[in-house]
């Protein structure tokens, strides 16, 4: 993609437009069906000469997100490019008008977890959203680092949302499709709700609540494809999944089901395909996994009702304002919070009837200490050392090994190790069981120690290689007790559980093999 680096026009004409429902320019209105895309004529519109492209951050089906800088101010934002002739393509014409819309009025009508729409316009191939930079990036990307968020950053965030919802649907516009990916979180960590394509804004009774999904060929050709549809299903409520009316409500399961995967570590409802969780959630299959707290489990269930009329939050079952009185949100000062201070996001492995919960003591994105040295193990083991060092069956050095050793052990471990396909030809410097940790949700497999370095782990009953963790000098080790320990990697924290209770030799071990590959003497020393 071809910019000339530059600047961009203020938006004041076309959002005046948009807001009242006509079409902005005679060119984005033949988004319903010309062929050719032509920029209207405005000497005062900006152009994409106006910011320097940094960085693309986002990229969807016909947009492409950018971290651009705006050459006459200095101050950086997030781009929307989308591409003129992939939206005639994809027939998303509607979904560039909706949101367009839906924005418009929200920049009218401002609110802090919002993000706002500073400029637009659009040349002869693209249309540009300039819009608010959320600096720390999508929810979903905390939550697939950290696997789960403990009560208080869930309960934080989701009093956000809520205070995002009510703005919006007081505007009467309906968001449809929240979910992780669409929460980003601005330089302080408060939330930016955003991706408005597919809201509905009911403007007059004629224009009350309608299927997303509506009766026409488009979508017939949908359900022959098993329902699929554009976005993910694990969100979805399931008056849109049946082609039923979509009102407010819709936006409140979906708060549910992302309270449900902040706390347990994923969305209610999982299936191997789209269809499959369809299916789930039109029964309302889903269950509490060991650890869920009662309050939090009530106001999930409270959310999560088949009938719109019995959502927590609708306005037939009390509304908003009986949801915010929830006894999950005990201790939300609903007044102030764009003034508070968000909690601080750790990694964090919530408690089950078999352990009890801990928090590292690394802050997300930052504080990574150096290593793990010997007064860290003393203080997070409640041991000495030399204690745990005589009770390690480990050799002290385990990667010092004579060329005529390895050869035998490498030799000794094609023959007999059923481990040894996964593993690339590398010898095997420890190996065993550990309950790798997502949440409140466990899965068992075997983890394979190998020179490289490398961490790879294998699905024991079904012997499918399932992945590894990444090597860097970044990676830090974390040991809480006997059982539990986090390996810290830069984009990524896994909570790993050893059922022997020897979580103190794989401490020892890997950050003897993170030194050898990774550390300069001085530092190994």
């Amino acid at each position: 993609m071809d910019y000339r680096y530059g600047d961009i026009s203020p938006a004041s004409s076309f959002l005046n437009c948009s807001e009242n429902g006509s079409s902005s320019s005679a060119s984005l209105s033949t988004l319903d069906g010309a062929d050719e895309f032509k920029p209207p004529i405005n000497s005062n519109k900006r152009t994409a000469d106006d910011f320097i492209f940094l960085k693309m951050i986002g990229e969807g089906s016909f947009s492409t997100v950018y971290r651009v800088k705006e050459v006459c101010t200095g101050k950086q934002h997030a781009i929307k490019v989308c591409e003129i002739r992939l939206i005639l393509r994809e027939k998303k014409s509607e979904n560039v008008y909706r949101e367009r819309h839906a924005m418009a009025i929200l920049t009218r009508h401002p609110h802090p977890f919002i993000v706002k729409l500073n400029y637009a316009f659009q040349d002869r191939d693209r249309l540009y959203f300039v819009m608010d930079l959320a600096g720390n990036g999508e929810l979903l990307t905390y939550l697939n680092k950290l696997g789960s968020f403990d009560e208080d950053v869930t309960r934080f965030y989701a009093a956000e949302i809520v205070a995002a919802l009510e703005h919006m649907h007081k505007l009467n516009i309906i968001h449809r499709d929240l979910k992780p990916e669409n929460i980003l979180l601005n330089d302080e960590m408060h939330i930016l709700v955003s991706d408005f394509g597919s809201t509905k804004i009911l403007e007059n009774e004629a224009d009350r609540p309608t299927p997303l999904l509506p009766p026409n060929q488009e979508i017939l050709e949908r359900k022959k494809r098993q329902c699929s549809f554009v976005g993910t299903a694990e969100y979805v409520s399931p008056e849109v999944i049946n082609g039923q009316e979509a009102g407010f409500s819709c936006d409140y399961w979906a708060l549910g089901c992302i309270v449900y995967q902040m706390l347990s570590g994923l969305p209610p409802f999982r299936a191997p395909n789209e269809y499959l969780k369809m299916q789930k959630i039109q029964k309302l299959d889903y269950s509490f996994p060991d650890g869920f707290l009662d309050t939090s489990m009530k106001f999930v269930q409270d959310l999560l009702k088949l009938k719109p009329s019995e959502r927590l939050g609708d306005e037939r079952n009390g509304g908003v304002d009986k949801l915010k009185k929830h006894e999950f949100f005990d201790g939300i000062d609903w007044s102030n919070l764009p003034n508070q201070r968000p909690p601080d996001i750790l990694p964090y492995l919530p408690a089950t009837s078999g352990s009890q919960s801990f928090h590292s003591h690394y802050k997300v994105p930052e504080n990574l200490q150096s290593g793990l040295d010997d007064k860290q193990i003393t203080r997070l083991l409640g041991l000495e050392w030399e204690d745990v060092c005589n009770t390690s069956s480990e050799p002290q050095h385990i990667l010092n090994i004579s060329q005529a050793d390895r050869g035998k052990r490498m030799e000794q471990q094609r023959k007999e190790n059923v481990y040894h396909r996964f593993v690339e030809d590398n010898l095997i410097i420890k190996m065993g069981l550990l309950d790798k940790r997502k949440g409140l949700f466990a899965r068992r497999r075997m983890f394979l120690l190998t020179e490289g370095p490398h961490l790879y782990y294998v699905d024991p009953a079904n012997m499918e290689f399932k992945g590894q963790i990444p090597w860097s000098k970044e990676m830090r080790i974390e040991g809480k007790n006997f059982q539990i320990f986090f390996v810290h990697t830069p984009n990524r924290t896994y909570y790993l559980q050893d059922p022997v209770s020897k979580a103190y030799e794989w401490c020892d071990a890997l950050e003897q093999v993170r030194k050898y590959y990774f550390c300069s003497n001085e530092e190994k020393k």
